[in-house]
Order: C-alpha cells, then structure tokens, then sequence
C-alpha cells in the first residue's frame, strides 16, 4: 500500500517558539495564526498527575522557579545523567500555576519572560479545538512523552494520562488529528497496542534511545536508519521523526552535497516522515543552508518531506505555499 501524497504539515516546534517563551498558550497561539497544522506540547507530569508541557522535567531555564521556590532545589538521574535543577514531578499543579514562562534562549527575544502561564495538556486541547472553530480548519495535536523511562520507573508514567485526556476529548483514534512522538521505542511499542491514535518514532543525530540503554542494547539511533530497522519501525508506527542532520550532516557544504536516503527509504517502509527542526538563526544551520533558512526548507520540502517542525512557523508556511506552487 502506499501512502496518499499531501502537502507537507508543518508543525510548531514548541509553538512559535522563535518569538514566544516556548510551550506556552500564546506561543501555540501565535503558530497557528502563522499557519501551523499541528502545535507540538512536550508533556511531563506533576506530584498530583496534571500533565502540563515543558520541554524537560528540569524547569529552571524555562521558569521563574528558582525565584519563587528556591528550597525546592535539587539533584536526580534523569536518563543515566546526573542534573540539578527544579523538577515539575516535585510540584503540584497549584504551584506550578503560580510560575511563569522565560525564553530558554539567550539571543532570543526575553521581552515576553515572566508573562505567561505554564499550560496543561487539557488547556492546550481546548486552545487548538477553539481556533479550529474561529479560523474554519483543523488544529492538530503533536505531544512528545518526555523521559518515558524515568517517568515509568519513579510510578508516574505518562502514558495512561495521555490517553485518558484524549479519550475524553474524542482523540484517541486512527483519525484524529493527533500524532504521538517518543524518543524512546518500548513505550511507542506498548502504545501501538494500546491505542490507534497514529506514534511517530523520534531519531536523533547521535546516540540511542535510552530503553535500549537500560536494556543492555547497543543500536544507536543512526542503525535504526536501516531499511531492514526501518521496516521493523513500522510494525508499532506511522512514521519516524529524524533530526534533519541524519539526511544532511550539519558540516555538509558543497551545494550539489548528496543527502543521504533516508526519506525515499522510510518511504519504501510506507512510514512518513516529520523532520526536526527548522530554526532561522544561523548557529542552527548548516554550512550548505548559512544565512538561507528558506533554502534548507526548500530542500526538505524537495526531498519528499511529509512533515517539518519549525520555531519560525511563519517562515516554513511562506516556503510550503511557494514550493507548492
């Protein structure tokens, strides 16, 4: 069977997180006015339950925790590493809703720190169901599970509330606009029996998934490329989510550079393919694309691309409607 051919989603990384402090209402807000189909909430859970959308469980880079809470601080293993810092599993979701959301980056803009709230998941449902209805098109879902391991291991796994809050809102189906994105593989495994909302296998550049680190398992996310491993993604996921540096590396400068063949391969698999991350500052660009933001979205675009994550929704939304033409 092969996949029906659409016009690449573009979805928010984070909301339009290249002018808002990232995972926020108005940063999901702001995406969607700029044309984003899907808005992206990494979810971690509070001491009560409450799942709410942080890129990490540590906070103290993205809040004003340290400020308002600063006994609160201290240190874990999260993911094999050890990290000090202030962590939303040692908070309710009362005292969360008392923090306020700081841009993570430091040339970024950090006129908006200190203004906005930090989201739950339910709220973040509601944002994308009311502007469905205002602007007359669907709202996606894109949620990340964050630290699945972890989070398993300490009695607080992510995984039930998800699905609970989606079923509640109609969500937890083949049809729905939802797709559900792990780093991790035994937890998309687990989920591929558990629901038919559609999961997306994350791939970074470097590394392995962390269950396999825990498992004893030596693959590394790059021989998870293979088309053999690429065939075995498929039996639990819709798609896979690459770093756009295992199609380009980032040192790539010759403009007839070859990509490698990712895309076609997971092609030939029947996944789809959501690339990750297109950002318009030149330190996360490589050589080939410096300064051309636009050219490296053409070039995704061009390669077959089904989907790109973007901080700058507004910049892949101009490219996407110029490229379809």
């Amino acid at each position: 069977m092969t996949l029906p051919q659409q016009k690449a989603i573009l979805i928010a990384h984070r909301g339009a997180s290249g002018y808002r402090p990232e995972h926020t209402l108005e940063a999901y807000s702001l995406a969607i006015d700029m044309g984003a189909d899907y808005i992206e909430p990494d979810l971690v859970i509070t001491k009560d339950g409450t799942l709410v959308a942080r890129h990490e469980n540590e906070i103290s880079g993205t809040t004003d925790v340290a400020q308002k809470f600063p006994e609160r601080k201290t240190t874990k293993t999260i993911d094999g590493n050890i990290t000090t810092g202030f962590f939303v599993e040692d908070f309710t979701i009362s005292e969360i809703r008392t923090l306020r959301a700081r841009e993570r980056l430091s040339f970024r803009d950090q006129t908006w720190n200190d203004q906005f709230e930090i989201p739950t998941f339910s709220e973040i449902i509601q944002l994308a169901k009311t502007k469905s209805r205002e602007l007359k098109r669907t709202i996606g879902l894109y949620p990340e599970t964050k630290h699945p391991t972890y989070f398993q291991n300490i009695g607080m796994a992510l995984e039930e509330p998800l699905l609970k809050i989606l079923e509640e809102n109609g969500l937890n189906c083949f049809d729905a606009p939802v797709f559900i994105q792990s780093f991790e593989t035994a937890n998309l495994k687990s989920l591929s029996r558990r629901t038919g909302v559609r999961l997306i296998q994350l791939l970074e550049s470097e590394g392995r998934p962390y269950d396999f680190t825990v498992a004893g398992n030596s693959h590394t996310y790059a021989d998870l490329t293979t088309p053999a491993e690429l065939a075995q993604i498929k039996s639990y996921a819709f798609g896979i989510g690459p770093d756009k540096h295992l199609i380009l590396p980032a040192s790539t400068n010759a403009p007839n550079a070859a990509f490698r063949p990712l895309i076609a391969d997971a092609h030939a698999a029947n996944l789809k393919v959501h690339v990750w991350t297109f950002r318009n500052e030149s330190c996360f660009l490589s050589a080939r694309h410096k300064d051309q933001p636009e050219l490296e979205i053409r070039d995704f675009l061009a390669l077959g691309a089904d989907g790109l994550f973007s901080d700058f929704p507004d910049v892949t939304f101009k490219v996407r409607q110029e490229f379809a033409r």
